[in-house]
């Protein structure tokens, strides 16, 4: 029996946070650990999260971004110094207060973000504006105590990068914040095939700290939003807390003009919700750890000693032309053998058996679409190559046709509370006034996930108060 057999997948329309965690564990990308509210990567979905920082890292070393690590441990007095930040962070600190048989002088936090310890240190290594621009970055896990957890959308410790910059002037630090913003938009629309909405978070949805914060919202399935990455300006806020200064080319003392972004296995959780479906993950190629999965089907085993030969020579042709592929020649049902790959998404099934073998042949099979078609083996490597651009453009735009038929603009209270019930991104009027926003969340649920760069400037009246407006912003539920 395929150890697969078992892992049944509740279908969306039924339970879609059942059918979310059983793709998870189908796919063996990850499970609860013996620690309450963390999470084991296996495998399979590490592999995910690798693909996600190979690709990350070179654009960001690309921008001129280097690579530090920073200690997971931070002095309780160096939280405490931003006000805004340790009052943003506070319910979800983790302490350690005890170690080495003995109490702290003082107490130590678990690193639920860097920028405090961070700061502190640049304070030592930035003394003259010839220092500037600094651009640093760190791959890190980070703590922070969560109540309610699931599987990479929300857990106690995660993974994830955090950018940290300081530069000379606003402008220079506004720029790079969008440029990361950027970098994140293009990562995730041409790797990931998630069509996100580019903008910038309203005052009461921005970092704990920071003078602007922009985002990136994608749609998932079930029409709710999942903030994918930020990027933020965190203007001197810092800067003044920490004495990170510099002398100007006036030799006059500066503070600095920071930016802090990152990106979490978050991102994990919001490529299953965009793509995958009722038989389990959609992988897009670009991302996929296997792209090609090469499946031999034979009756006995002088059969399988032919077959398994003719899988081992076309895999060696893939991997030549650079297509991640790996034979599975397991004695089992090849029925058995087909539906565990379908479950882990791999974007092409190669099937091949002794009539394929005969006629120097072999059966391609899309899991985008469960479309078939047979190919010669010797044009199998041109064949797939073709095919996978193909999944990851369709894989795109299913996800944006799905969000611009889900998208919905509105004028009334009626049509937004109409619209926000039935799952939609709406676009409304809203005065920018933080205590509507905030009967808005507590009427409906739907929070502002950002206003949208692609949104004009336009008169109009609030949605709730029925005061001017000049711009949509982008309401939705969200995880």
């Amino acid at each position: 029996m395929d150890k697969f057999a078992d892992k049944k997948i509740t279908p969306r329309a039924e339970d879609y946070s059942q059918w979310y965690l059983d793709v998870i564990d189908a796919a063996e990308l990850a499970e609860h650990s013996p620690v309450k509210g963390c999470m084991v990567i296996k495998p399979y979905g590490y592999a995910i999260w690798e693909a996600i920082q190979k690709t990350l890292d070179e654009k960001f070393k690309e921008s001129g971004v280097e690579n530090a690590y920073f200690p997971l441990l931070i002095p309780e007095r160096l939280l405490k110094r931003e006000e805004a930040h340790v009052e943003g962070f506070a319910p979800e600190v983790a302490m350690v207060t005890h170690a080495g048989g003995k109490k702290l002088d003082e107490p130590l936090v678990v690193r639920p973000t860097s920028e405090t310890i961070i700061y502190e240190v640049f304070s030592n290594w930035i003394h003259s504006y010839r220092d500037l621009p600094l651009l640093i970055n760190q791959w890190a896990n980070v703590v922070r105590w969560e109540l309610r957890t699931r599987l990479f959308l929300r857990t106690t410790e995660f993974l994830w990068q955090e950018g940290h910059t300081v530069h000379a002037t606003n402008e220079e630090a506004d720029a790079r914040a969008r440029q990361m913003q950027e970098v994140y938009r293009e990562f995730a629309e041409n790797y990931m095939a998630i069509p996100v909405i580019p903008g910038v978070k309203s005052d009461s949805e921005k970092f704990a700290g920071a003078a602007q914060t922009y985002t990136l919202e994608p749609m998932m399935q079930d029409g709710k939003a999942l903030q994918f990455a930020t990027s933020h300006n965190l203007g001197q806020n810092f800067a003044k807390v920490f004495n990170v200064k510099f002398l100007d080319e006036n030799n006059t003392e500066q503070f600095g003009w920071q930016t802090s972004w990152g990106l979490s296995t978050r991102s994990i959780g919001g490529l299953i919700m965009t793509h995958s479906d009722d038989k389990g993950l959609v992988m897009p190629p670009r991302i996929a750890s296997i792209q090609a999965i090469i499946t031999t089907i034979a009756p006995n085993p002088e059969a399988a000693t032919v077959v398994t030969a003719a899988a081992n020579e076309l895999s060696v042709a893939l991997k030549t032309v650079g297509i991640k592929t790996r034979v599975d020649s397991r004695e089992i049902r090849p029925g058995e053998k087909f539906f565990a790959w379908e479950k882990k998404g791999v974007p092409v099934r190669v099937e091949i058996g002794p009539k394929d073998v005969a006629a120097g042949t072999c059966v391609l099979v899309r899991r985008d679409t469960g479309d078939k078609k047979s190919v010669a083996l010797v044009d199998a490597p041109t064949e797939i190559s073709a095919l996978l651009v193909e999944i990851q453009s369709n894989l795109f735009n299913r996800a944006l046709e799905y969000q611009k038929e889900k998208t919905k603009s509105v004028n009334t209270w009626e049509e937004f509370v109409a619209a926000i019930e039935a799952g939609n991104f709406v676009l409304a009027h809203w005065d920018r006034d933080a205590a509507t926003e905030a009967l808005i969340k507590e009427e409906t649920g739907a929070t502002i996930r950002c206003i949208p760069f692609s949104q004009p400037e336009e008169s109009g009246v609030c949605i709730k108060t029925g005061k001017p407006s000049s711009k949509r912003v982008l309401f939705a539920k969200s995880y």
